[in-house]
């Protein structure tokens, strides 16, 4: 395993292929340091503080959404990253086994489209943060600076973000600390503790966000696990993900509402982190900016490696290089520029309004291939039918899958609370969004309920296990 890992490319080689054994170079630990410094970030900051900016809760309400959302969505995120060993493949790739190679495109250009609208998003907080440093930088040039900087590292690749992320633990994780010392010693308002209260509505909308916030890792977690020994226990990987990521997520969106709490309201987020931390909040700024540019790395891999799994279902005699990922990603980095140069003010804010319509069809998503890896097929796939182009044993759609997550779609609707549409049941409950967890409460049952009752799909389990055992 040591010599795997010291022999390891550099620039990653592997793109939605399966990796085999002598390249399995990762490390357990890895993945705490990914998800934790990954998650120390600006935009997680901006979120978190939308709890007490716009739902209106205070502090210590405000911090307990926050912990119930990342601990009840992190559950599900990290499930995910525990499928990457057992596979050694990309998720967006793993879901052809439940929903057939042209049943999971849905999904693939739905994550494709999130993970655009992350790296568009991030790199206009990049272009912010390093005009806030340096006022000279105009924010367009900022924005551009940013991308590339990702762009870099997500060429890069697998080994490339994970030694980032083990620097930018200790660094971040000290600074965020250090950040929240100063804050609280120099609190700037008269309403620190008082302003906002408890509305049911409010905090369940904060831990809704929360719990979105992990769940929208699922299609993507797993990528960065693949990589682990085969015989890497599951619950190592669901644990140091798990931990990793619910910390980092749970600090981050605290700083944002300990930080707009502590100066006068009005103020926007990154301004307030600014202001509250004083002679500290230059150097927050950078600390910021490179996480984000760091971070900001796996929306660009995740989307490119989305386009990939697109593209090769059609063209699947193209064996898809490191060079066609390096391709993809400048041209998905050059139209993310453009895009967030001449995007609004308020661009954030609609982003963020996009990923709660989309997490609507990703919740159901989440349940079927949970489901199907953990109770039906217990992690024995057939890696060769996954990559055919009719699917082998799996086929090009599975009705069970399909009719659980249309169904699973429909049972949320009267349940959103989004800006493009609200829900009865969410109006008459004062415009609380519960719809992921019905989403899930709903599909879970009913996609193990089909499946385990369709006699085809019994028989491709039986001609996994036997693949697997050959």
């Amino acid at each position: 395993m040591t010599s795997a890992a010291n022999s390891a490319p550099l620039i990653e080689k592997h793109t939605i292929g399966y990796v085999p054994p002598q390249d399995r170079h990762g490390k357990v630990r890895d993945l705490f340091t990914l998800w934790f410094g990954g998650n120390i970030a600006p935009l997680p900051i901006v979120t978190g503080a939308l709890g007490v900016q716009l739902f209106h809760l205070n502090l210590v309400w405000g911090i307990v959404a926050i912990l119930v959302g990342h601990l009840v969505g992190g559950v599900l995120m990290a499930l995910h990253s525990a499928q990457g060993p057992q596979m050694g493949i990309p998720q967006m790739i793993q879901s052809r086994a439940q929903f057939g190679t042209l049943g999971a495109l849905l999904v693939v250009v739905i994550a494709g489209v999130m993970y655009i609208g992350f790296f568009a998003s991030n790199i206009v907080l990049a272009g912010k943060s390093l005009h806030g440093v340096v006022e000279a930088v105009p924010v367009p040039v900022g924005i551009v600076i940013g991308a590339l900087g990702s762009g870099i590292i997500g060429i890069i690749g697998y080994r490339f973000i994970h030694v980032l992320n083990r620097i930018g633990t200790w660094v971040l994780g000290i600074g965020i600390v250090v950040g929240f010392g100063y804050i609280f010693s120099h609190v700037q308002s008269d309403d620190f503790l008082t302003r906002g209260g408890f509305n049911l509505a409010g905090w369940l909308a904060t831990v809704s966000l929360a719990a979105l916030w992990q769940i929208a890792f699922a299609p993507y977690v797993s990528d960065y696990s693949r990589y682990l020994p085969a015989d890497v226990k599951v619950s190592s990987t669901f644990w140091t993900t798990y931990l990793g990521s619910a910390l980092g997520s749970s600090l981050s969106f605290i700083f944002g509402a300990v930080a707009v709490l502590a100066i006068p309201a009005g103020m926007d987020t990154m301004d307030a982190v600014k202001l509250a931390t004083g002679t500290l909040g230059p150097v927050m700024l950078v600390l910021f900016l490179l996480s984000v540019i760091s971070h900001n790395a796996l929306n660009l891999y995740g989307a490119v490696l989305s386009i990939i799994t697109l593209v090769q279902t059609f063209a699947y005699r193209w064996i898809p290089t490191a060079k066609s990922r390096a391709v993809l990603s400048l041209i998905v980095l050059a139209a993310c520029c453009v895009v967030a140069v001449f995007a609004s003010a308020d661009f954030i804010g609609h982003f963020v309004d996009m990923v709660l319509v989309l997490l609507v069809v990703l919740v159901p998503w989440t349940a079927i291939n949970l489901i199907d890896f953990y109770a039906i097929h217990k992690g024995d796939y057939d890696i060769q039918s996954i990559f055919k182009v009719d699917g082998g044993i799996y086929g090009r759609y599975n009705p069970q899958a399909l009719i659980a997550y249309a169904v699973g779609i429909v049972v949320q609707i009267p349940f959103m609370n989004t800006p493009l549409y609200v829900g009865p049941i969410s109006e008459h409950i004062n415009g609380a969004d519960l719809s992921w967890l019905v989403g899930l409460a709903i599909t879970s049952p009913l996609y193990w309920w089909l499946a385990s009752r369709d006699s085809a799909y019994r028989r491709r389990q039986t001609s996994a296990k036997l693949a697997m055992s050959h």
